[in-house]
């Protein structure tokens, strides 16, 4: 008996309109923090084709100094 009274009186304590609140502040929450999530992955994979093309770049401007050296050590050979 006392365990039947017990909990009516915590159910008669629950707000079911409060909980309700929550769990929409919660939804609306979830999906805020999904819209940021793909915007930051997005975001990201932008980030890592920039990268990868300033990569390539220092790549080819690696190249073309040791080709510039390669020609300066060899005039200043014929020198």
């Amino acid at each position: 008996m006392r365990a039947i009274l017990r909990e009516s009186l915590t159910l008669a304590g629950f707000d079911l309109d409060r909980f309700e609140q929550c769990i929409d502040a919660l939804i609306r929450l979830n999906e805020g923090l999904q819209d940021e999530n793909a915007s930051l992955r997005a975001h990201q994979a932008l980030l890592l084709a920039e990268r990868a093309a300033l990569i390539e770049k220092n790549h080819q401007a690696c190249l073309r100094l040791e080709a510039m050296l390669s020609r300066l050590r060899a005039m200043e050979e014929h020198l």
